[in-house]
């Protein structure tokens, strides 16, 4: 089994940074990609980045330049810095673990007031 931990949210200005982070556990393939979504209400979840070993990172258009995904493999953990917030980057932000299936975790709100 897979668990993925989420921390780092919370409420920020516009223009601020946040870092979040996920601690994974159980059976962790550095082959495998890892990545961070994001939800709003009444909205289907989006990809915001992917790392993998394969082909690197990845991100939506929205956040590059700003956002930067970045994986410790030696503890399991996948980072999202994120700079220059803006308001329409609040949202619930899920990390995921794409195995044979994909595993999420409970989410942390990021809140960005303008």
């Amino acid at each position: 089994q897979v668990q993925l931990v989420e921390s780092g949210g919370g409420l920020v200005q516009a223009g601020g940074s946040l870092r979040l982070s996920c601690a994974a556990s159980g059976r962790i393939l550095r082959s495998n990609a890892m990545g961070w979504y994001r939800q709003t209400p009444g909205k289907q979840r989006e990809l915001v980045a992917v790392i993998s070993s394969d082909t690197g990172a990845d991100y939506t258009d929205s956040v590059k330049g700003r956002f930067t995904i970045s994986r410790d493999n030696a503890n399991n953990t996948l980072y999202l810095q994120m700079n220059s917030l803006k308001p329409e980057d609040t949202a619930v932000y899920y990390c995921n673990y794409r195995s044979w299936r994909n595993y999420w975790g409970q989410g942390t709100q990021v809140t960005v007031s303008s």
